[in-house]
């Protein structure tokens, strides 16, 4: 049993309970364990994408929400009425709700449902401001120095 108390940090520092969330529910187990499984991949240079097993769900029993750098998918089965006798049932049909943190700028730009994934791509968008930029060198020449202090 690993536990790790991380709220010695909450009242030692200032500004960064942020980041001591983001150690909490790393550290925390997850309610949903395995379930759904899913890959996350690197597309790109600045892109993602995350596949989730949802095999048995349509596309209108999931959401997908984005708030604060937090990614919900979440699956709900519609109600079933009709009763079924199984002799077998190895397919789970319950509901489930996956987090994800995305970093600051990580936008999601698509999701698609096929073949019992859904494959959510992500962008990484940096604002303007934060790309880097190139400096153009200026250099004085020595002739107009010369004949600044001649005149």
């Amino acid at each position: 049993m690993r536990t790790i108390d991380f709220s010695p940090l909450y009242r030692s520092v200032v500004g960064f309970d942020r980041l001591a969330d983001l150690l909490d529910s790393a550290t925390a187990d997850g309610a949903a364990g395995g379930y759904p499984p899913y890959n996350i991949e690197r597309t790109d240079e600045n892109a993602y994408r995350i596949d989730i097993a949802v095999a048995g769900f349509k596309a209108d029993e999931l959401t997908i929400e984005v708030k604060e750098n937090l990614l919900t998918v979440q699956g709900r089965k519609a109600a079933n009425e009709e009763a079924k006798r199984y002799l077998y049932r190895g397919l789970a049909e319950r509901g489930f709700e996956r987090r994800f943190q995305l970093a600051d700028y990580v936008v999601v730009t698509d999701a698609q449902l096929a073949d019992g994934l859904l494959s959510i791509s992500l962008r990484r968008e940096l604002p303007e401001a934060l790309k880097p930029r190139k400096v153009e060198i200026s250099t004085a020449k020595s002739d107009n120095l010369i004949e600044g202090k001649a005149a």
